[in-house]
């Protein structure tokens, strides 16, 4: 009899969760708790929900995974209020089991070729005086940086990172931020040199050229070329046919 019970109690539970956790989550979305603000105390929601602590640990859980909160033992959880960047760090693991597949990196690379293909584009056509001074800046300390490898990969990526902020929409540094995130463990593969950092600075001051000279086709083709040529030299390191 005791384990009839047990097995319709964790359903039970379960349903409590979910609604706990659809109606802290909506406080966190309407701003009732605010962002960065301290979760009330499990006792506080225990008594709010009129549940138990184990529904509250559950729920808390869940809206931890969710990126909706910030977790740590012993200390009350964080509110989180989400943003694009929160929506692409919660498929994160998901993205991480998918670059274990054979061609899971090579597919994601060549998304962000796309990406990147109508950025630079656009920057061609649209970059005001602001933008082409970041381009300029991230170029200066990409150069700068030439004979530090590490250094260099962290300035190409903020180099690339200024073409997705030319839009002035919100989702792109998201992307940028997530491709960085997703990729940096298997770049971080890659045979470095000076040589190389120079080929790619080279690819990069092409890039700028043409958006400078406001040429989408070739700031297009420069773009391309610089990450073909990129792919080419490490997909041996990723086990790409």
């Amino acid at each position: 009899m005791s384990h009839s019970n047990d097995d319709e109690s964790a359903p039970a539970e379960g349903r409590a969760s979910d609604a706990v956790v659809d109606q802290i989550q909506r406080q966190i979305l309407s701003g009732t708790l605010e962002n960065d603000s301290l979760l009330p105390s499990e006792r506080d929601l225990m008594e709010q929900f009129s549940t138990s602590r184990t529904v509250i640990r559950e729920a808390v859980a869940t809206l931890a995974s969710r990126g909706l909160l910030e977790a740590r033992p012993r200390f009350r959880p964080v509110v989180r209020k989400p943003g694009y960047d929160t929506a692409l760090n919660s498929v994160g693991s998901i993205v991480q089991l998918m670059l274990q597949q054979k061609g899971g990196i090579e597919s994601l690379f060549a998304s962000r070729v796309f990406v990147e293909r109508g950025l630079v584009r656009d920057a061609a056509l649209s970059a005001n005086r602001e933008d082409i001074s970041a381009l300029k800046e991230a170029l200066a300390k990409n150069k700068n940086a030439i004979a530090d490898s590490e250094t260099f990969y962290e300035t190409d990526m903020a180099f690339h990172g200024v073409l997705y902020g030319i839009p002035r929409n919100p989702i792109f540094p998201a992307i940028h931020i997530a491709y960085c995130s997703w990729l940096k463990p298997h770049w971080g593969q890659m045979l470095r040199s000076p040589e190389r950092n120079e080929v790619n600075y080279a690819s990069h001051m092409a890039i700028y050229t043409a958006i400078l000279e406001r040429d989408p086709d070739a700031a297009e083709e420069a773009l391309a070329t610089h990450l073909s040529t990129a792919w080419e030299y490490v997909r041996e390191t990723f086990g790409a046919p």
